[in-house]
């Protein structure tokens, strides 16, 4: 039980100060080579081409001078960690350093695997929006596109868990595991285009930041009583670089987490809910990811049919709460809080049941 707890947390640590370390180097990059929107504000998207007045008046000063792609900490101290633990154990072989290494083939090389890849695609997303003329959806890939591209994410790792793990289940809490066949596969990719959708919570100075590390330290807590001790570490690890980057991401944010960062965290968050076969209590444990979604499609459905009437003064509802006057740091502290109440909930619930 020691040796676990160590193999958990103190790459989480490392995982920390890498990120500390790395940051001054891209923040350099970042900064000099102007890696940022040359234009605030945003289309509305997902069909609606009213536009977004009311946010882009509350951000017209917030998004220019302030680079993106700050996603690079997490992902990039999550390699490094794992690479340096790897490294150590066969460097100085020996029953320490051996169990320390938690890169193994049955826990993380597939979330590992998606983490970089989809980090790398979102990348190349957020350097079209900075070379293209500034606006969210003009300047990077579309929303189509993005959409194509989470789904073939999702398809792929879908059909990996299929037919090469062997899983076909889904754990119904208090209820056991339910099989449901090939369905298997699309279900996979609906659970990891609806985390993708709550991406645009990254909109806030420490918001998305905060609440994703809730999310994963949930799931750590999960997999460790699951056993899943390698997996645990990942999650751990993934904690640590997200909070390397929320220490230079509170307001005034020095980088926002951008595509990068986002698209890399959902997608890896679907691979691990599936791994420890408790990704029906997404809902809870995600809960902010999801209630952000469903504002943002309450809104749009409801400037659809009901003659352009809004039911938030604008959405997501984060940014609902900053227009009717709350400051940007209640708003993100807030939503922490929100955040563990809910990851502590879900974390009971698949415990218990």
């Amino acid at each position: 039980m020691f040796i676990d707890a160590v193999k958990i947390f103190a790459p989480a640590t490392i995982a920390f100060f890498a990120g500390l370390a790395i940051t001054p180097i891209l923040t350099h990059y970042l900064y000099k080579h102007q890696m940022w929107k040359k234009k605030a504000g945003k289309e509305a998207g997902l069909g609606d081409d009213r536009g977004t007045p009311i946010f882009n008046e509350l951000h017209k000063h917030k998004e220019v001078g302030t680079p993106r792609m700050g996603g690079i900490i997490i992902w990039a101290s999550v390699l490094l960690t794992i690479i340096a633990v790897w490294l150590l154990s066969k460097i100085f072989p020996g029953e320490i350093t051996s169990k320390m290494d938690f890169l193994s083939r049955n826990q993380t090389w597939l979330p590992l695997f998606t983490l970089i890849a989809a980090s790398l695609v979102g990348l190349i997303d957020d350097i079209l929006q900075i070379r293209g003329n500034g606006g969210y959806i003009a300047g990077g890939l579309s929303l189509n596109k993005r959409i194509v591209m989470v789904l073939s994410i999702g398809f792929i790792g879908g059909w990996w868990f299929f037919f090469k793990l062997g899983m076909s289940g889904v754990g119904v809490p208090f209820l056991g595991n339910f099989d449901i066949g090939w369905l298997f596969i699309p279900f996979f990719m609906l659970v990891m285009l609806a985390l993708f959708s709550g991406g645009v919570i990254d909109g806030i100075d420490g918001l998305s930041g905060g609440v994703m590390a809730s999310i994963f330290a949930a799931y750590a807590g999960i997999a460790f009583f699951n056993n899943q001790i390698d997996l645990a570490a990942f999650c751990a690890v993934i904690v640590g670089g997200i909070l390397a980057f929320l220490w230079f991401n509170v307001p005034p944010a020095r980088f926002y987490m951008s595509e990068t960062g986002m698209l890399g965290l959902t997608t890896t968050l679907t691979v691990v809910a599936f791994m420890t076969n408790e990704v029906l209590l997404l809902p809870i444990i995600a809960f902010p990811l999801f209630a952000t979604t469903l504002t943002n499609i309450i809104q749009v459905s409801s400037k659809k049919f009901r003659n352009g009437k809004k039911v938030f003064l604008v959405a997501p509802i984060h940014h609902h709460f900053e227009a009717k006057g709350w400051p940007a740091y209640k708003v993100t502290m807030r939503f922490w809080i929100i955040s563990i109440i809910f990851a502590v909930i879900g974390m009971i619930t698949a415990l218990i049941s």
